[in-house]
């Protein structure tokens, strides 16, 4: 058996114990080893991954995008075995239906992203007071960008700490403990609110510059703005703010830095999970599971345990 295919064996191995079936995806990648074998190839490459996936010619292009993806995935997971490994860029073959990989912040980001936030211009002040406190709780509770604006005041709860986030993405309601420091930082935005709007019409717990409630667009529209301003979205011509981290990754952030922290302390991740879940109102368990192949560093940290804890069986 060649490194390649024992390595698949194990990369495999690993992911259904992280709770992957992985029927097509075996299928995919084994076919996939056979051709490089039929190529006398040793290590994988761009240009054999793109030739395999791109087979029939008559093919549908969403089917090459899927196989690519897998062959992706396996190779940046292989690389550290065999630093040959060549990782197919993201995009070579365009998909109809594509998940965009998450764009993960790191603590200097997050805050660099709310100061720039506080900046925003406006006569009232309510529209920097509004997305420095929006940002700010999307990136330390995990909500949706639909849930944020979607809050009314009877939601939050800064006596027990707790959101209410009700009609969710999936039609469910569920409760969001959230921590002393975020219920004061929520206290002084309604506060300011209330000072600003004592009369305000809107149930809204987030109001815009006119005293309504926020909109999607508005949110979207200023998250690119202080993104251009904090350095994390570059120029790109045709595109006034560029292009770059998209203010759901505050979302996913949250949840990989969660389950970062618990395989850096030796949580039980496996137990952990179903609660994250939960947390962040997913519909199924495997949409948690997601983070763990879309993020390098939670595949690697995943690996890492399921190698010990084998390791420890053999002793």
């Amino acid at each position: 058996m060649s490194a390649l295919q024992k390595s698949l064996d194990d990369y495999l191995k690993l992911r259904r114990t992280l709770g992957f079936k992985l029927t097509t995806t075996e299928w995919c990648l084994r076919g996939f080893l056979d051709f490089l074998d039929s190529r006398g190839a040793k290590h994988i490459t761009t240009e054999l991954a793109l030739q395999w996936a791109r087979r029939p010619a008559n093919g549908e292009p969403s089917t090459w995008a899927q196989r690519l993806s897998r062959i992706r995935l396996f190779a940046a997971w292989y690389r550290a075995r065999d630093p040959r490994t060549e990782v197919p860029a993201e995009g070579l073959l365009a998909a109809s239906i594509q998940r965009k990989p998450p764009f993960i912040f790191n603590e200097k980001q997050i805050a660099a992203l709310v100061r720039e936030a506080e900046k925003l211009p406006s006569r009232r002040g309510m529209r920097a007071r509004t997305a420095s406190t929006m940002f700010g709780l999307i990136a330390v509770a995990g909500l949706r960008i639909s849930e944020a604006v979607g809050l009314d005041r009877a939601d939050v709860d800064l006596a027990e700490q707790m959101l209410t986030i009700r009609d969710t993405k999936f039609g469910k309601t569920r409760l969001v403990p959230v921590s002393k420091s975020t219920i004061a930082a929520l206290r002084r935005y309604a506060k300011q609110r209330d000072q600003t709007f004592p009369g305000a019409a809107t149930s809204a717990f987030f109001i815009s510059e006119r005293g309504r409630r926020v909109t999607h667009w508005a949110a979207r529209y200023n998250f690119a703005l202080v993104s251009r301003a904090a350095g994390l979205r570059g120029p790109v011509k045709g595109y006034r703010h560029g292009h770059g981290p998209r203010v759901h990754d505050l979302r996913h952030s949250f949840a990989a830095r969660t389950m970062v922290g618990w395989y850096r302390e030796g949580v039980d991740v496996e137990r952990e999970l179903p609660k994250l879940s939960a947390y962040l109102g997913h519909t199924h368990i495997n949409d948690t599971y997601w983070y763990i192949e879309a993020v390098p560093e939670l595949l690697q940290l995943a690996t890492e345990r399921v190698t010990d804890q084998r390791a420890g069986g053999r002793r």
